[in-house]
């Protein structure tokens, strides 16, 4: 026991030098993490330069490559050199395993630097509407107004169909109706639009009135659309109910009812 202490000992005692030179750049660097990390989040928030994680995670991949890079020689014996030409052998099947990560990565560059997409935008995306939540390195996270994330990888964001919406065409929601062709357009639209802008006064975008526009005719009648902007919170299919709901309220005698009925013309 005495001979194994002894062993420890020695092998402290021949080390302590690569020890406390290992300890030194870990502590270094785990500062540096936290305060740059820190530090760089305050300047994009207060920039013009897009807030997103993916600019962090960069520079705090970066930090910690370079205090590996400061061990390997003078602790473990390993020349950074060799290493990085070990690491070029094998980068054509390391490239193919992590071919999807690199295209995320490479994607989300794109959207950041191109400005496509920052944080905070209103998109759509192969169908998902909301708000950008983040960009990170492998996918960018959209929030719907349900409250639901949606997770969606960068390189689809690189090749599918993008729209960027504006407050009120994100939250527009779309109601249809019949009228009878023998009634007044103008009498009509006052009538709808009283009703629609009194039911849906607390839940619609301010400055966005509800629209009345008349579409074409059908054979029952005049067609038309009445358009409701839903404010950020709500869903749009909460504005439709209730301005379907004022609509088919009494007093609506200019609606078709029963289809093609002759009381309709």
């Amino acid at each position: 026991m005495t001979e194994y202490a002894q062993d420890i000992a020695h092998w402290f005692q021949v080390n302590a030098g690569k020890l406390i030179w290992l300890a030194v750049v870990l502590a270094v660097v785990f500062a540096a993490d936290r305060v740059i990390s820190r530090v760089l989040r305050r300047v994009l928030d207060s920039s013009q330069i897009p807030s997103a994680s993916i600019f962090v995670n960069l520079t705090r991949v970066t930090i910690w490559v370079t205090g590996t890079a400061m061990v390997l020689q003078p602790v473990f014996g390993i020349n950074p050199t060799t290493l990085v030409t070990a690491l070029g052998v094998g980068g054509v099947a390391i490239s193919l395993g992590l071919k999807d990560t690199i295209a995320n990565i490479i994607g989300g560059f794109g959207l950041m630097l191109g400005r496509v997409i920052q944080p905070g935008d209103l998109v759509t995306i192969q169908g998902v509407t909301g708000t950008v939540h983040d960009i990170t390195w492998r996918q960018t996270v959209v929030r719907t107004r349900s409250g639901d994330m949606m997770v969606i990888p960068n390189s689809v964001l690189n090749t599918a169909a993008l729209t960027k919406l504006t407050p009120a065409s994100e939250g527009m929601a779309t109601l249809e109706f019949t009228a009878k062709a023998s009634g007044d357009p103008s009498a009509i639209s006052r009538d709808i639009l009283d009703r629609v802008t009194k039911a849906t006064a607390d839940v619609t975008l301010e400055g966005q009135p509800p629209l009345v526009k008349f579409t074409g005719f059908s054979p029952y009648g005049m067609t038309g659309q009445v358009l409701v902007f839903a404010r950020e919170g709500v869903l749009p299919s909460t504005v439709r109910d209730m301005a379907a709901r004022a609509i088919a309220g009494s007093g609506t005698k200019y609606l078709v009812e029963d289809g093609g009925s002759s009381d309709n013309l």
